[in-house]
């Protein structure tokens, strides 16, 4: 589908230069000489490069549209992600460069979305908020108020967030892997 250039929005994968780009940021520019542009920087889906481009709006850019597919997380072998198709329960193995920092999230059994374009996965995508355990942080100090005071804790997976000051060691918290912030307790 072909769109205007300056109607790339965040998020959009477009094709460009002979490869696959998702945009990553975007900036409108109206400079005092010539014509407005957008100011796209892109990440190359295949091999993870960046490029800054500028699209005017008499520019035409072809917009793709990538099929997701729900999967289920079974295992991790060296770079390698055995992944599950839901629906015909076939498997598939995927780099896990594809997830990149977020595949520390990933939980035996956890439904991810795959994105395909053609037959050819090129993204992961986990979760939003994820429920892990505490496995190492200061202990509760008796008065402590949460008020903006956080501690850092160590999750079961290695990863590190700042929690506040009532929850303790083995307490399931739940944690966005967007951000890698304290969302809540889990129940």
């Amino acid at each position: 589908m072909r769109i205007n250039g300056n109607a790339i929005k965040i998020g959009n994968v477009i094709e460009h230069k002979g490869s696959l780009w998702r945009a990553v940021k975007t900036e409108h520019t109206q400079p005092g000489k010539g014509g407005a542009y957008l100011q796209v920087e892109l990440k190359n889906l295949r091999d993870g490069s960046k490029l800054n481009e500028r699209f005017r709006a008499s520019e035409n850019v072809e917009k793709v549209r990538l099929e997701q597919r729900p999967y289920q997380y079974l295992y991790g072998d060296a770079d390698l992600l055995t992944f599950m198709n839901m629906e015909d329960y076939e498997q598939i193995q995927v780099n896990a460069d594809l997830i990149g920092e977020q595949s520390v999230y990933l939980q035996d059994g956890m439904e991810v979305e795959i994105e395909f374009h053609e037959a050819d996965p090129l993204g992961v995508k986990v979760p939003e908020k994820v429920v892990l355990e505490v496995a190492d942080t200061e202990p509760v100090v008796k008065g402590q108020t949460a008020a903006n005071s956080y501690k850092p804790a160590v999750m079961e997976n290695g990863v590190r967030v700042t929690v506040p000051p009532f929850v303790g060691v083995g307490d399931k918290i739940i944690v966005n892997t967007e951000s890698n912030e304290y969302v809540e307790r889990a129940n």
